[in-house]
């Protein structure tokens, strides 16, 4: 616990002699606690306040600030529309990574943003992962692509993953991947937006990729790879908020 934080909300009484630890709590101002368990804890008690509307309080284990309304505690301020559920990682060289446990309940629908260069001509992909283990099969998708006034389109079906981006060896490149419930026991809706970032880049280059992975199955993690020598940049994994 930090300094401020407190296990209990003392509820004094008329003549009462105040000690130094207890004029010190009063002196926080808003109460402070460890997480909501100690929280739910410090009202009600031998000695303590009656939890009621109006009442705050402050949660060191998700730096929230929280108020009673009469009926539950509520958060103050906006709640994001995205929250980061896998804080950006440096790639260095490497063929594949992955994230585990990184899709839950708690959002239904997923963001990935990856920056990545190829070093060696190659295409990045990715596949869905579930209890540590790769599912490798029932991809399918729709290739949309743009170079500068050329377009051409094309299918993949019954892949062993999803493509994420095609481009050659040492262009840099940014590739955004909205996954849609992943985490649900169906099939798994998947968009994919790739664009060279190279600055000396002059001509855009554009790839769309629009399809699903079949398999009615639950996942709870993702592979990123190349079929180049590898990849390096960053990626990141946020999930789309349910609520306002």
């Amino acid at each position: 616990m930090g300094v401020n934080a407190q296990t209990a909300v003392p509820a004094f009484t008329a003549g009462q002699v105040l000690t130094a630890a207890q004029m010190t709590e009063v002196n926080t101002g808003i109460p402070v606690f460890a997480t909501t368990v100690t929280r739910d804890a410090a009202f009600g008690g031998a000695g303590e306040k009656v939890l009621a509307e109006g009442q705050f309080a402050y949660i060191e284990a998700t730096n929230t600030t929280q108020y009673y309304d009469g009926a539950a505690w509520q958060t103050v301020g906006l709640t994001p529309g995205l929250s980061c559920v896998k804080a950006e990682t440096t790639v260095t060289a490497t063929n594949s990574v992955t994230a585990d446990n990184v899709f839950t309940s708690s959002y239904t629908n997923y963001l990935v943003l990856v920056n990545y260069t190829i070093n060696g001509s190659g295409q990045l992909k990715f596949k869905f992962r579930a209890s540590g283990t790769a599912a490798s099969t029932n991809y399918n998708f729709q290739i949309i692509e743009a170079f500068s006034t050329t377009m051409t389109t094309s299918t993949a079906g019954s892949q062993t993953s999803y493509l994420a981006g095609a481009y050659g060896a040492g262009l840099e490149t940014a590739t955004k991947i909205d996954l849609f419930g992943p985490q649900l026991a169906k099939a798994t809706t998947v968009i994919v937006n790739n664009t060279a970032a190279n600055g000396a880049l002059t001509t855009p280059i554009s790839e769309f990729f629009y399809g699903n992975h079949t398999t009615a199955t639950a996942y709870d993690g993702i592979e990123i790879f190349t079929t180049g020598t590898n990849w390096s940049g960053t990626y990141a994994i946020y999930g789309y908020s349910k609520t306002v």
